[in-house]
Parts: C-alpha cells; structure tokens; sequence
C-alpha cells in the first residue's frame, strides 16, 4: 500500500480506534494455485505486549476456510471525497480531488482453528460483541446441533 509519510500513524492508539469503530474486514490469502482469495468478515481485535490477534469466523463452505499461513486483513475505516475547492490557497495552487481515508493494512498469520470448542468461543464472543448494536439478545448454544454447521 502506498502511504506518504504525512499520513502514516504510528500509534497502536490509532489501530485501536479503528478496529473498535469498525471491526469488519476484508480477509486475504493465496489458495494453492497462488491465486489471491478475499473474503469479508466481522473480527474480535486484541492488542497485548505489541502482538495484535484478530479472530473471526465465516461458514464452513467457504474455500478460504481451508487456506492456511501468510494473510492480509485489511480494516477499512471511514472515507470521504475531498474537494479542491475546500482548500484555503485554491486560488493560488493548482489543486486536484482526493480521498480522505482510514485504513489498516494488517499483516500476519492465519491459523484456522479446528478444536470445536475454540470455535464455539470465537461464534460466541462475536454474538456478544455484535448482538447489543443490532438490538438483540441473541447467544450462541454450542450443544444445539441447528447451530452447527
């Protein structure tokens, strides 16, 4: 990702805003072929001694559930159009339309889990993180087999 020295945030603080404000992500590996596979989902973001973890889920079915190894989680944050009219020297500077934006590259290591309980924790503690902002009241019961899938 090009990011110009001006715009780089060096503070973990900055991740940590990001990732409460929007922990939703874009999720890329290579499948064996080499070829880049994306997927999208909801993570649960943990900072601790300088290592960052972020845990998701998405269904079984999904192709990318096999792949294991180097990944790119990229956080996408809030963005809007910039005009070059809103610039103080308009007048004086030739000024172009940019792209104001927030966003995390995210690079490390994906390890699927397989250990059903590890799974069951990580559908759980997403429900909790999410349900309350949609209103709901929702938890996930492991033994019951309509919630496995």
């Amino acid at each position: 990702m090009y990011l110009p020295r001006a715009f780089a945030e060096d503070d973990p603080r900055g991740l940590d805003w990001l990732l409460a404000r929007d922990p939703f992500v874009t999720l890329v590996t290579c499948d064996g072929d080499g070829l880049p596979f994306a997927s999208h989902l909801p993570v649960l973001y943990a900072r601790q001694d300088g290592c960052v973890r972020l845990e998701g889920h998405w269904a079984r079915p999904n192709p990318q559930a096999a792949h294991a190894g180097r990944a790119l989680a990229i956080v996408h944050g809030p963005h809007h159009y910039v005009s070059p009219g809103w610039y103080p020297d308009k007048s004086n500077a030739a000024r172009v339309p940019t792209w104001n934006y927030a966003v995390a590259h995210l690079y490390g290591v994906l390890e699927p889990l397989d250990d059903e309980d590890a799974l069951a924790s990580v559908v759980s503690r997403l429900a909790e993180r999410f349900e309350p902002d949609a209103g709901g009241r929702w938890r996930y019961a492991h033994d019951d087999p309509r919630e496995r899938g």
